[in-house]
């Protein structure tokens, strides 16, 4: 009986045993699957579309060609006429100085109005109804010029509005007869008015534009330290002794304002790359703002502060409004950038001078030879060669004949080894 148990025993414990072994003969096959999964997307990329940049970030100075203007009685406050990145003619009113008085003529010029809105509206000794109609008709039109005339600060407007208010009261008067008391009155109320009028104009200072430009009323101080007339004067040393905040809006002045030149602005920057090492004066490269604008930009000067370091001005003709709220920025200077089929470096293997990438299409591996017009880091730009470039490059007709093109979608190995390829 014991020995039927043992023999039992050992039955169970090899089909233990057995078991066993299949699980971690299963659990092999199931890791080794998930390898091969995990695996196979990094032996093989899809082609597709893409852009490269070469682009660094660095720091810049705004130069602008600008002309503060100020005038005599800026202590007395000052009135815009034109806002803030407005553009204006040479010659016209930005701005204008308080005359001393101002409030308080203001302030009889509004009684006068209130007197005038009350003597149009209390006579009722109009016998003809023609002309009641006509004066209403006019006291309408009063009322809505003097809403306007407070609403505006732009000079040609108000004196637009005034010459109408005066031309409203001039026929008011003549339909109430200028000699009746109504008349006579209206008449008085609007040379007291003119006179006013007169003396509020004549101490008022208006500034007008020396040149054609963008207004602003941000004002540094530095408007005649960068400024683009001698770039030769600008080195890392002159430019860090100015000691401005990177990001900082300057501070709108209240006492002045100043015309910038709205054709082109100037950023001057110090860097460290090799292509500011290899730049020129005339090379096109674009600059990316805080704002993630791309502008176009033109290299108008470059001098080499030392072995590792350029000091750039980049000429931009965009955006210059938005940049007269700084005078010193970061932004990413972009060299160049490429568009068109990308594919990681991996992908890419260089043979007698000549690139190649392999392409896998249902299993039929095929070498197709590839021009890289750009590359970084990680991805190139590639284009299929023209056929005289082939036959340049020594390639027979029947050789061109037989090649095959890269296109997008196309499934690459990476890390390809030509030796397996026919």
């Amino acid at each position: 009986m014991k020995e039927e148990n043992k023999i039992t025993k050992k039955k169970v414990n090899r089909k233990k045993i057995i078991i066993y072994i299949a699980l971690v003969l299963i659990l092999i096959y199931l890791a080794y699957a998930v390898y091969l999964l995990v695996r196979q997307p990094t032996d093989k990329v899809t082609v597709e579309k893409g852009t490269l940049y070469l682009e660094e970030t660095d720091i810049g100075y705004i130069i602008r060609n600008e002309q503060v203007v100020k005038g005599n009685n800026y202590k007395n406050g000052m009135e815009r006429i034109k806002n803030e990145g407005e553009k204006t003619a040479k010659d016209d009113s930005i701005y204008r100085y308080y005359s001393k008085n101002e409030e308080k003529l203001k302030e009889q010029i509004a009684e006068l109005d209130t007197k005038v809105q009350e003597a149009l509206q209390g006579q009722t000794s109009i016998d003809s109804t023609l002309k009641l109609a006509d004066i209403k008709l006019l006291e309408n039109q009063l009322d809505e010029k003097i809403a306007l005339l407070s609403k505006t600060s732009d000079i040609s407007k108000i004196t637009e509005y005034k010459k109408q208010i005066n031309d409203i009261i001039s026929k008011k008067a003549k339909l109430t007869g200028e000699s009746s008391s109504a008349g006579t009155y209206l008449k008085q109320l609007y040379n007291q008015r003119t006179k006013l009028e007169e003396q509020l104009n004549s101490g008022a200072e208006y500034i007008k534009a020396p040149e054609s430009g963008i207004v602003s009323y941000k004002v540094d101080g530095l408007e005649e330290t960068l400024t683009p007339n001698n770039f030769s004067t600008l080195s890392k040393e002159f430019l860090e002794k100015l000691k401005i905040k990177t990001g900082q809006l300057i501070a709108t002045n209240d006492e002045c304002g100043k015309i910038i030149d709205s054709s082109k602005c100037y950023i001057a920057t110090i860097s460290d790359s090799e292509q500011a090492r290899k730049t020129s004066v005339g090379d096109s490269v674009k600059v990316r703002l805080s704002s993630n604008k791309v502008i176009k930009s033109t290299v108008a000067y470059v001098s080499q502060e030392n072995e590792e370091e350029t000091l750039i001005v980049l000429e931009i003709n965009k955006q210059i409004s938005e940049l007269a709220n700084y005078r010193k920025i970061s932004f990413d200077l972009i060299w160049w950038n490429e568009s068109g089929l990308k594919v990681p470096n991996q992908a890419i293997v260089e043979e007698n001078g000549i690139n190649y990438v392999v392409r896998n299409r249902a299993g039929y591996l095929d070498k197709i030879a590839v021009k890289v017009t750009k590359k970084n880091d990680k991805y190139s730009i590639v284009t299929n060669y023209s056929t005289n470039e082939l036959k340049e490059l020594g390639f027979s007709s029947t050789d061109i004949n037989s090649m095959k093109s890269i296109s997008i979608y196309d499934e690459l190995i990476l890390n390809p080894d030509l030796s397996k390829v026919n």
